[in-house]
């Protein structure tokens, strides 16, 4: 679904890849939130998808959303038959050649802006000649031969034409005006903002909720699609000579990266684990900030303790494997051999992975819990909260569970796992001033004993709870209410809007004189 006019400028102009409109999930949410929440401001959504997504909005956009563009990635225009002379075909290949060349060895925007260039002096491109010509062809064969020969030419080929075509269909794509252009990852979506960079000299930002070279490395690292006989590392540099098909999946992906860096003004993500990845990717750390996740601290904090004698602890999580519902288990039976009478819920919908589910209730009766452990399903939370004293995560990865914030922001200690925003939420991020101290507790990852262990001293120590308490729901109130992320990107906004107005005012002085 495409509408409005890409030639009547926004404010600002969003890319986001493979999310939303067309996929729930956290970034969308946080998107769909960001836009209602500036709803002073007018927004152009670019959707980069894959090339055979499903159009369907999954969400209905706020009014402020003026247009919207979608780029199927990998999906050209079949453009002109053949450039007008033969030494214009061999000037632009010369060209994208040595500019992928610079991205696989030194990335930097000159390579891009070379690129932009040469496509800029051509009208009507696209596959016919950048991907089906003869020069291209012989571009490839120049590449293999210099770079990859002991590489099998056909996984090199099918490779390179899914790189390429990436590329090309998001230098390609209609560009929309706007004062700002905000990435909501790097990527291809980083690839579109240095491109809007480059051509239309307005101010970018980009915020982060994961690490997107990270999410590449591990998924090239493991796909079997990619075949080579030389050895993979992600943690070491081979020579240009000595580099495989997997090498230069990921080097593009971290080229994007870099440039995306380099022409940002503000560099944000949720949490300061993400800021170290950042800074291997080379963003600079004058630019960096942190912009955690918000909630509606006035839904939650209204909770009250319901009276109950009984000791009352829950995960709230999907019955899944990322969540090690196993580790919580056996926590739980370490914990009710100190405080027989307990109450536990696993709360969350378990129709996801319905084999490990039948695996998580048979550990359950194995352990012996069944009276006093209860799978709710989906439930309100809000039904359930004010009976839970605490809330443990005993996941394997995790951003930011939002999870934390609610129960924090009732005052429900919690015991998680040292995974994403997890350490910073409960016990407070490096730069807290005055700090609170902890809202509960970090433990190992699959360690029942200490999870047991911690929950059990927030239960049996009643001062240690109320510090506790009291200390997590500060820290939400103070740090993660939903109006103070409005605040700053309605300031990030502003400053940025009203520089690329001052910046076009003077170019129009400079025209006229």
């Amino acid at each position: 679904m495409e509408f409005g006019n890409p030639n009547e400028r926004a404010d600002v102009c969003l890319f986001l890849e493979g999310t939303y409109p067309y996929v729930p999930g956290g970034v969308s949410g946080w998107t769909h939130d960001l836009i209602r929440e500036q709803s002073h401001l007018k927004f152009h959504i670019v959707a980069l998808l894959p090339p055979d997504a499903k159009l369907k909005l999954r969400y209905d956009l706020p009014p402020n959303v003026i247009s919207m563009t979608n780029v199927f990635l990998q999906r050209l225009p079949k453009g002109r038959h053949a450039l007008p002379t033969q030494r214009d075909a061999s000037v632009l290949f010369s060209v994208v050649e040595q500019a992928l060349h610079e991205l696989h060895t030194n990335p930097h925007i000159s390579a891009l802006k070379h690129l932009l260039d040469a496509f800029g002096a051509h009208k009507n491109l696209g596959s016919r000649v950048l991907l089906d010509s003869v020069d291209a062809w012989n571009m490839l064969l120049s590449i293999y031969n210099r770079t990859m020969e002991d590489c099998a030419f056909l996984d090199f080929f099918w490779s390179w034409r899914a790189l390429l075509g990436g590329m090309y269909s998001v230098l390609l794509s209609p560009l929309p005006k706007a004062d700002v252009y905000h990435a909501l990852c790097t990527g291809y979506a980083g690839l579109a903002t240095v491109r809007a960079s480059l051509e239309t000299g307005r101010p970018c930002l980009i915020t982060e909720h994961g690490i997107y070279t990270n999410e590449r490395r591990i998924e090239i690292a493991s796909a079997d699609w990619l075949v080579d006989q030389k050895a993979f590392s992600l943690a070491m540099k081979h020579s240009l000579e000595d580099r495989n098909l997997r090498d230069f999946w990921v080097d593009m992906f971290s080229a994007y990266s870099r440039m995306t860096y380099e022409v940002c003004t503000h560099i944000i993500t949720l949490y300061e684990g993400n800021q170290d990845f950042q800074r291997m990717d080379g963003a600079d750390e004058r630019k960096m900030m942190i912009i955690p996740n918000h909630i509606d601290c006035e839904k939650f904090s209204p909770i009250t303790r319901v009276e109950d004698d009984i000791p009352t602890v829950a995960l709230i999580g999907r019955v899944v494997p990322i969540k090690d519902i196993k580790t919580f288990i056996r926590s739980m039976a370490l914990l009710r051999d100190e405080l027989p009478a307990l109450r536990v819920y696993i709360m969350g919908p378990a129709d996801e992975d319905p084999l490990y589910y039948e695996e998580c209730q048979k550990l359950v009766e194995r352990e012996d819990l069944g009276p006093v452990l209860t799978f709710t399903g989906r439930v309100n939370l809000m039904e359930y909260l004010g009976r839970v004293d605490v809330v443990v995560l005993t996941s394997i990865s995790e951003a930011q569970p939002l999870v934390i914030l609610e129960v924090g922001a009732a005052g429900i200690p919690c015991v998680a796992t040292d995974v994403g925003a997890c350490r910073e939420m409960i016990l407070g991020r490096s730069d807290e001033k005055p700090e609170l101290g902890p809202g509960g507790a970090i433990t190992p990852l699959s360690n029942a004993r200490a999870v047991a262990s911690e929950t059990l001293r927030l239960l049996a120590d009643a001062s240690h709870y109320q510090r506790c308490s009291k200390a997590i729901k500060e820290r939400v109130h103070t740090y993660y209410n939903r109006e103070r992320q409005k605040k700053t990107y309605n300031e990030i906004y502003h400053e940025l809007i009203s520089t690329a107005k001052m910046e076009a005012d003077a170019e129009k002085v400079r025209e006229a004189s």
